[in-house]
Formats: structure tokens, sequence, C-alpha cells
């Protein structure tokens, strides 16, 4: 088998496949073509066989994938509490930020937002004061029931 591909073959192939990943966005052709543009570039500095442009190419994909998946993905992952359930966000503590105990009700910031907010409005039975750490118990309309965090030991 004695096929002679042209590095700039790999260039093209490897620019078309990273075009075609904005049109589907899903990052795994992104780095298929990365490594296509790898290939592209070594085989021009070094003379490398087709099967081993083949191989560089196919090792280069897996690991690149692999990466991605394994470390780069999760670290991008949205951190806010955005469409959580109630379950996942009940117990979240949070800051008072003003509360009025004649009215029972007050703000609160957290430092994860939820549902793409960091600052609520709550209400809450304990009597509250700002600077006070406070813990969602309920959801009660567009207000989170809270109570007073107990100081931790």
């Amino acid at each position: 088998m004695n096929i002679e591909i042209e590095f700039w073959y790999w260039i093209v192939l490897g620019l078309l496949l990273i075009g075609l990943e904005m049109v589907v966005p899903t990052f795994f052709l992104l780095w298929i073509g990365v490594s296509a543009t790898l290939v592209g570039v070594l085989s021009a500095l070094t003379h490398l066989s087709f099967i081993a442009q083949l191989g560089l190419w196919g090792g280069l994909s897996i690991l690149q994938l692999l990466a991605w998946f394994k470390w780069i993905q999760p670290k991008l992952k949205d951190k806010t509490q955005s469409g959580m359930t109630r379950e996942a966000v009940i117990g979240i503590e949070g800051l008072v930020l003003s509360f009025n105990n004649d009215t029972q009700q007050g703000r609160i910031r957290f430092t994860v937002p939820i549902a793409g907010n960091d600052e609520w409005h709550i209400r809450s039975n304990d009597v509250l004061e700002k600077g006070d750490r406070a813990q969602v118990i309920d959801f009660s309309g567009n207000d989170l029931l809270v109570k007073k965090s107990q100081p931790k030991h």
C-alpha cells in the first residue's frame, strides 16, 4: 500500500472539520479537526508514511477527545443551581442582606446562584438580622422560605 498524501490535504480536512463544528456544536468534530491539522503540520515537517499519518491522526483524536471529556469539559460546566430540583436547593445556605422582623421578609445572597439569581427575597418565622446565615427550607411563590442556620462548631 503505497499511498502518498500531501500535507495540505490534512490541513484542509482539519479546517473543514473545525468549520463543520460550528454547524454541529458537539465539540467532537473540533478535536478530530485539530488532530488532522496537527498531522498536516507534522507531515510538512517530516516525511510520514500514510499508515503513520492515519495512526497519528487516530491517536491524537482519541487523546484529545479523552482530555476534553475527562478534564476540560467538567471544568466548563455551569456552576449555578439553575434548573435544579427543589430537593437540591433545600439546605443551601446564604447570607442575610436585610430582614424586617415585623413583616418577616428580607433579602439573602448566595455564593452560587440559584435559578440564575444570587439574591432572593426571603420569608422566615425566625428572628434574623443582617449578616446572619440562613438555610433554604422551601419555596413559596417567588420567595424562599429560610430558617436561621446554627453556628458550626
